[in-house]
């Protein structure tokens, strides 16, 4: 097949990894595949280096930009469709907000280019534009948009059973037009354990001692993802235990307004801040690590949870979206969204029992291992494609 992948930008960031999984073992199957994606402006880095020299083609579009913009979307527009014209695939698959309505415009409105071979269209969905924490006004904007854009998609993708069910309740789409295929982690590096020697120096480089009981939170220190909840947990939980240290691995636009905020609780000694680490020390810093927290409080299913518990690492995170999907009471503990209370239980309890926290993370590890493997979202990817063009 000839296949177009389209994202907005090639940030370090869950869909991007998982898009460049995709088009990796794709390309790896015979297929020919080309990626294309926006500049990748702003804080979060870039994947690009992972993008080059692994059997498909790569494209950087400047015009598409995550920003609305007409100045730039129009031509983003246009651009796609010169591009699709002229690579004449079997299938346009999106992702993102605006790759995925761009794209799928683009890709829908070829009629005529070469009418015998139109494209099929599919639109992974790993999180969605909508939410509760934004006005009504934008929530309904975002819903007539996808609800559009849906009349131009033939299959969808979701990386959570709960993106399918939140998506098809305001009517984007149908049950039957959907596919969950969890999204992909190159587990080989989060199941290899580290050593003793590793796990001490990589806390050397950040002041955290051996003995250390350490909470990660890996995202983007950014609004919604929920890095205010576990700084307000960690100034009391911080009172009862003297070895417990707080690790925050990211960089947003709201990581000096964190560092202050740490700063003026006393905090500075118990509250760390990598800043952006290359995905390839994501496994040791987790490793290195005792529990994930993660906060968010909106997210398809983030892929840090999953990762954690590769690393035999229980999690605790907020009861939203895709979580419950991976984060149960065998794996670690589920909080409702908001409620620092319970989220100070949840860590104290796994701060102070060792054994507990192996058992959860040895269980999340065997849950976790097939579910997430990169060959069985291809494989279900696979099958959408091969389904469509049938």
């Amino acid at each position: 097949m000839k296949i177009v992948h389209i994202i907005t930008r090639l940030i370090l960031g869950g869909a991007q990894e998982n898009t460049l999984i995709t088009c990796k073992l794709l390309a790896q199957r015979g297929h020919e595949v080309t990626l294309i994606t926006g500049p990748a402006l702003g804080p979060e880095g870039d994947l690009y280096g992972q993008a080059m020299n692994q059997g498909f083609e790569f494209v950087i579009l400047d015009k598409l930009r995550r920003q609305i913009n007409p100045l730039h979307d129009l031509p983003a527009y246009y651009g796609l469709k010169k591009l699709l014209a002229k690579i004449q695939p079997d299938i346009v698959h999106t992702h993102s907000a605006k790759g995925g309505i761009l794209g799928r415009y683009a890709g829908y409105n070829l009629k005529g280019k070469w009418a015998s071979n139109l494209p099929q269209v599919v639109h992974t969905i790993h999180g969605l534009a909508f939410h509760p924490y934004q006005s009504q006004w934008l929530n309904k904007f975002y819903i007539a948009v996808e609800k559009a854009a849906a009349k131009k998609t033939d299959s969808f993708v979701t990386v959570a059973d709960a993106m399918t069910t939140h998506a098809t309740a305001v009517g984007i789409g149908s049950a039957e037009n959907f596919t969950t295929a969890y999204s992909a982690i190159e587990e080989d590096d989060f199941l290899q354990p580290i050593g003793l020697q590793q796990r001490s120096g990589f806390r050397k480089q950040y002041g955290i001692s051996d003995e250390a009981v350490v909470l990660i939170t890996v995202a983007r220190l950014f609004m919604l993802k929920g890095h205010d909840y576990i700084i307000e947990s960690a100034k009391t939980l911080a009172k009862q235990f003297d070895n417990a240290i707080w690790l925050f691995v990211g960089d947003g636009n709201l990581t000096d307004h964190y560092k202050d905020q740490v700063r003026q609780l006393g905090l500075t000694e118990k509250v760390k801040f990598t800043g952006l680490l290359p995905p390839t020390q994501i496994p040791l810093a987790i490793q290195s690590s005792d529990i994930l927290v993660h906060c968010s409080l909106r997210e398809g299913l983030a892929r840090t949870l999953p990762q954690a518990l590769l690393c035999g690492r229980p999690a605790i995170s907020f009861d939203v979206d895709g979580a419950p999907e991976v984060v149960n009471p065998n794996t670690g503990r589920l909080v409702e969204p908001k409620n620092v209370e319970q989220l100070t239980n949840a860590c104290a309890e796994l701060i102070k029992d060792k054994d507990l926290r192996e058992k959860l993370g040895a269980a999340g590890r065997e849950a976790v291992k097939e579910k997430f493997a990169p060959n069985k979202m291809v494989d279900t990817i696979e099958e959408v494609y091969n389904n469509l063009l049938r």
